[in-house]
């Protein structure tokens, strides 16, 4: 009897599931399947499709336009994750330190630009960029400053660095403010008691403490840094010459699938993405063990 009942509890459970694997399977798993079948082949002026096995990915390992956006994201990622990184923990530090007047206020006022759709992001920050009519070069004019061209060839990338910057700080915030918080506050008092400043005490007591928590918001910022597509797209109306079409492999890949019509290269490219993404990730995960065995 007792089987008869835990084995209807458990195919209740098994339908409660099943809609969300029918869906898994259906919108991921069908899908990343077809693209991994699609990348084994091309598509031959002569002979249409022809099966060509991994000949797909030897030609992006050849390819400068591949080459180099992986190497722009490398330098986001070493640049701008560290910057981004950094402030995020500054400001939940100072929020947590309950010294910061209007914590509430400030803190939503941090996380605010993460709540901007991306696309309008990119085009609000286009907009402050121009130098005719934008922000910036009406600010620069009236000081009676040159006007800079932050869409330039040279400084493109830090430009998208800093709208990257700008809209994912409050994110990894409230992710290390919400880990701040989980902390005990006898460990607090015990570190005040003993005369630690609050340098002592976030450096010693806080950060050791919520080294989980920023390893999540490094391992998502090096995933969201190989995923970085909305910025060129957009800005490569107002940019033609500073963003070329593979200057992110996610916009590469994009631009081969849609503009190129070569779906199959663009299928090898994409995992080949995802590949490097899982050996970063893991690389990252595997350095920051080390570091928590030798602590």
């Amino acid at each position: 009897m007792t089987n008869a009942i835990q084995r209807k509890q458990h195919l209740v459970a098994y339908g409660f599931i099943l809609p969300f694997f029918a869906v898994f399977a259906t919108m991921f798993i069908a899908p990343l399947a077809y693209s991994g079948y699609l990348s084994f082949f091309a598509h031959k002026l002569v002979g249409g499709v022809k099966f060509v096995a991994f000949g797909n990915y030897v030609r992006a390992f050849q390819d400068p336009a591949f080459l180099f956006g992986l190497g722009r994201t490398a330098l986001i990622l070493l640049v701008q994750v560290p910057i981004m990184l950094g402030l995020a923990l500054f400001f939940a530090l100072a929020l947590d330190s309950g010294r910061a007047r209007g914590s509430k206020a400030v803190r939503l006022l941090i996380f605010l630009p993460f709540a901007v759709p991306g696309v309008v992001a990119v085009l609000m920050w286009g907009y402050i960029y121009g130098q005719d009519f934008g922000l910036t070069g009406q600010i620069t004019r009236a000081l009676g400053l040159p006007p800079t061209d932050f869409l330039s060839d040279q400084l493109i990338l830090f430009s998208i660095m800093n709208i990257v910057t700008w809209a994912f700080v409050g994110y990894n915030m409230i992710i290390l403010y919400a880990a701040l918080k989980s902390i005990p506050s006898e460990l607090h008092e015990a570190a005040e008691i003993d005369g630690a400043s609050q340098w002592r005490l976030a450096w010693s007591v806080k950060i050791p403490m919520i080294w989980p928590a920023i390893f999540l918001t490094i391992i998502f910022s090096v995933i969201g840094s190989f995923q970085i597509f909305n910025e060129p797209k957009l800005l490569v109306e107002i940019a033609p010459t500073a963003i070329t079409q593979g200057f992110t492999p996610n916009f590469y890949a994009f631009n081969v699938a849609f503009v190129n019509q070569d779906i199959n290269y663009a299928a090898a490219i994409a995992f080949l993405l995802g590949f490097v993404i899982m050996i970063v990730s893991y690389v990252v995960q595997l350095s920051m063990h080390k570091r928590e065995v030798q602590s």
